[in-house]
């Protein structure tokens, strides 16, 4: 009985054993026939577990000037990285942990901005492995090299690519920025934000490559192990119409004026005047695309995107429509002062006037009067064609994202008055220039664009090519000639408004604006000395023009002493005179004016000296009603043909009308005659207190006002308080 027991025992366990062994077979048998597990590929599976893949990152491509200059790039940095994990080390005289926070933090504090005590913080964390956040990334190559000789252990680098702008503030708005993002599969890759790095962004951005290789479970290469490699693709190389150095004497312009004056914005923008390429274009407020200091100050292109009333600079273009209708006469006179639209007054700045002047005069003093009665000649319907024939209320097209297109603001009377002087109507800055390039180009009108190229790395051919572009002719050749010589005046005459934007060297032909700016609290216009948008739009040299620079500078501090062309001045200036001599257009050669010598007059007959000298080529003044000479303003000296000359005879005191005058005549006037002088201000004569042309007494005092001709807009003759906007 025990003996069958035992038997049953071993029966039993024979059988459990006999059918995991068949159990067994059975699935060996079955996964080499099918090959599959559980509906898995045991292949693939071994083939997944064994390879190992990394991503070939592509290079961004690079944004450049017109001549190749690097405005954007990628480059090599690298980001810390501290291991933690004492199991790391295998091997005790090579640790591969950091062994001794306090020294390392003590040696990493000489090189990243944190303290000490931040990064004893970060390496004493009960973690494997911890980073130093942005501090301690974009690790540039030889910092990471100083850092390696100090040889600390635990202390590892990983290779990164960064978007860099090495020129730092440079047409910010333009460029715009690119940054990491993280893409819906985790990849991590750099795009462009705004600017030139957002809307090319699909030229710009490359593809990235990868290798594929297999490996053993402990992750090392397999003898004979396939390897696949698909090669990166760099991004496409854009090249702007921008120059370099032209965009540089743009930017140290703009920057030492807004830290003189601290206006609410400025923008200047230089072109080319036959092709409509943009040369340099920047704006203040403004920011670092490296470190985006200053962009939540303004996000926009305010070149681009932003509309504005222009003022007189306006007048530029209203003055070639008066001139292609044939209703412009130069030497045909007005009376400024003001002009009557249904009741109320459009006023000059000078609100009595300059008495009855010329076209041309009014022109060079900025008179809206002269303007309004141009409308008047040339008929509304007429001149709202020029204003569709210069682009005005349209975009440009330029190769801009987000671009505004401005409004013409002309339904009723009043508008189209004020319109044609630069009031109501808004205009881009592009758009200024656009129109400008028919002025200064024979009436051919240039799109203004600011892309030049792009360019495939691998291949060096263009996929895309900018080039100059007719947008249309709103005018002839012979009236943009005489445009441009009659704004050439604007800068050159006496009563000019443009005198501050003289270059030595170069005639500069154009037009100065001060423009009033919508109060948005109060739907009004702003009031105050400084709450204006002043500008001035110019080309040079004025007979051939080769550049066009707007400059705009809104609400700066001005000086009491200092008029508001000023400012303006003090970045066109510099700015047009350096692109010139960089472009190597050389300066005109001043004609040498005849020098004339004058003699001791005194006792001669006033009129015979009178006529020989105004024949070689003098302005002599009399002053007094007498026939001899008892008194001049210099002797035995050599003067300047066109120079005045003033001589006073004897007989009754009388005195000249002095409007007009220089302060050094009239000082050498009062000298002459022996008069006590009070002069205010600077610049030309417009006001005094002893009527030209009568009989004074030696002992009167002569009391002169002085005033550098700038113009400021006043639209309407009426309250302050009714003083509102045009309404659409």
């Amino acid at each position: 009985m025990r003996k069958l027991k035992k038997n049953w025992g071993a029966y039993l366990l024979f059988t459990v054993f006999s059918a995991l062994f068949f159990l067994l077979i059975t699935r060996f048998l079955t996964l080499q026939i099918t090959g599959e597990a559980e509906g898995r590929d045991l292949a693939a599976q071994a083939q997944a577990q064994y390879a190992r893949s990394q991503i070939l990152e592509a290079e961004r491509g690079k944004i450049l000037d017109r001549n190749g200059e690097v405005i954007a790039e990628d480059t090599q940095t690298y980001k810390i990285v501290a291991v933690l994990d004492e199991n790391l080390t295998t091997n005790e005289e090579n640790p591969r942990h950091v062994t001794d926070p306090e020294k390392t933090a003590s040696t990493l504090a000489e090189y990243l901005d944190l303290t000490e005590a931040e990064i004893l913080d970060i390496l004493t964390q009960e973690r494997k492995q911890v980073e130093f956040g942005t501090e301690g990334k974009d690790i540039p190559l030889e910092v990471k090299q100083q850092i390696e000789d100090a040889e600390l252990p635990g202390i590892f680098f990983l290779q990164d690519l960064k978007r860099f702008y090495p020129n730092g503030t440079f047409a910010s708005h333009l460029i715009g920025y690119a940054q990491p993002e993280t893409t819906e599969d985790g990849m991590v890759k750099t795009v462009g934000q705004m600017g030139i790095e957002r809307n090319l962004n699909k030229y710009l951005e490359g593809e990235n490559g990868e290798l594929s290789f297999e490996t053993d479970a402990r992750g090392f290469l397999l003898p004979g192990g396939e390897e696949a490699i698909k090669k990166a693709k760099d991004g496409h190389d854009v090249y702007l119409t921008i120059d370099k150095k032209i965009q540089t004497f743009l930017e140290d312009a703009l920057s030492q004026v807004s830290d003189e004056y601290n206006p609410e914005k400025m923008f200047g923008v230089v072109a080319d005047a036959k092709t409509g390429e943009i040369l340099a274009m920047s704006q203040r407020p403004t920011f670092d695309p490296d470190t985006r200091v200053g962009l939540s100050d303004n996000w926009y292109n305010q070149i681009v995107e932003s509309t504005f009333e222009p003022g007189s600079t306006f007048k530029t273009f209203s003055l070639a429509a008066a001139v292609e209708e044939g209703v412009f006469n130069p030497n045909a006179t007005y009376q400024s002062g003001s002009y009557d639209v249904l009741g109320q007054k459009i006023n000059d700045h000078n609100v009595s006037g300059w008495g009855t002047i010329s076209y041309l005069e009014g022109v060079q003093r900025s008179s809206n009067t002269a303007f309004a009665k141009l409308l008047e000649q040339m008929g509304d319907d007429v001149y709202r064609k020029y204003l569709d024939d210069f682009g005005f209320g349209q975009k440009t097209e330029i190769d801009l994202p987000n671009e505004a297109p401005g409004t013409i603001l002309y339904n009723y009377p009043l508008e189209k008055v004020t319109t044609i002087f630069g009031q109501g109507s808004t205009v881009t800055p592009l758009q200024m220039i656009q129109a400008e390039t028919a002025i200064a180009g024979d009436g051919k009108m240039k799109r203004p664009y600011v892309l030049s190229k792009v360019v495939d790395p691998e291949t060096g051919e263009a996929v895309y090519e900018g080039e100059a572009e007719v947008s249309g002719q709103p005018i002839s050749a012979d009236t943009a000639a005489k445009v441009r010589e009659y704004l050439a005046s604007t800068v050159t005459s006496e009563v000019g408004t443009g005198q501050p934007f003289g270059i030595p060297g170069y005639e500069v032909s154009g037009k100065s604006g001060t423009a009033e700016i919508p109060d948005p609290q109060t739907g009004k216009y702003m009031t105050g000395r400084d709450n204006y948008l002043f500008s001035f739009l110019g080309m040079a040299p004025a007979d051939d023009p080769e550049l066009i620079v707007y400059i705009g500078i809104q609400q700066p501090d001005l000086p009491e002493d200092e008029i508001s062309s000023i400012p303006v001045s003090k970045v066109f200036n510099p700015v047009m005179l350096n692109s010139l001599k960089y472009r190597n257009i050389q300066p005109a050669e001043a004609p040498m004016k005849e020098s004339v010598p004058v003699d001791d007059y005194t006792g001669q007959s006033a009129s015979s000296v009178k006529e020989e000298l105004e024949s070689k080529g003098l302005t002599v003044e009399l002053i007094g009603n007498g026939e001899t000479i008892q008194h001049q303003s210099a002797i035995n000296e050599e003067l300047i043909a066109g120079e005045k000359f003033i001589l006073v005879t004897d007989g009754d005191l009388t005195i000249p009308d002095f409007t007009g005058w220089s302060y050094r005549d009239v000082v050498r006037a009062a000298a002459a005659a022996d008069l006590e002088l009070n002069a205010t201000g600077t610049g030309y004569a417009v006001s005094q207190n002893l009527t030209a042309d009568t009989v004074i007494s030696p002992d009167q005092p002569l009391s002169v006002k002085f005033e550098t001709p700038v113009e400021t807009q006043t639209r309407l003759s009426q309250p302050e308080e009714e003083n509102e906007l045009p309404q659409d």
